[in-house]
């Protein structure tokens, strides 16, 4: 199944990589958690500079933590806490330059500094977050905005 790229200097062909690639590791008729898995861990190969990649799945209103690449993570996260729990109570997409400077971020790994996180809507609910983080600040941009809501839309298309 797997067909090795490698992966480019130039964000744009790494996120058109990511996305031509990642429906061979993703399929809707197994578990999520099996989907999420692999999605985790091809967005990480496919994304320089980041040191965790994962998702937080939306459960009774609460954010738990799913599949992920990295250190290990805070396994819940309410509504409106840090900033995956900011990006699911708004449903949408958080860019934070510089962690430090956001209010109530949660520290996982103290390298990181900078962080996306990607809201997965499935029937117009949250159904989980994709989230990820850099050890360089402002290491997200508007690029990694628009490629992230297409790789999440994909990821969603393919949950049971």
């Amino acid at each position: 199944m797997f067909v090795p790229v490698e992966r480019s200097a130039d964000k744009e062909k790494n996120y058109r990589l990511l996305l031509e690639n990642l429906p061979h590791y993703i399929d809707r008729n197994v578990p999520w958690y099996a989907t999420l898995a692999n999605a985790a861990s091809v967005i990480d190969y496919f994304l320089p500079d980041v040191n965790w990649v994962g998702f937080y799945i939306m459960e009774d209103d609460v954010l738990y933590l799913g599949p992920f690449q990295g250190l290990a993570g805070c396994m819940k996260i309410l509504p409106g806490q840090g900033v995956c729990g900011t990006a699911a109570e708004r449903k949408e997409t958080v860019v934070v330059d510089d962690v430090h400077a956001f209010e109530g971020h949660i520290t996982c790994d103290t390298q990181t500094e900078s962080e996306i996180v990607v809201p997965l809507v499935k029937e117009e609910r949250i159904v989980a977050v994709l989230d990820i983080d850099s050890p360089k600040k402002a290491r997200f941009d508007e690029t990694d905005r628009k490629w992230l809501r297409k790789v999440s839309a994909l990821v969603v298309d393919n949950l049971r």
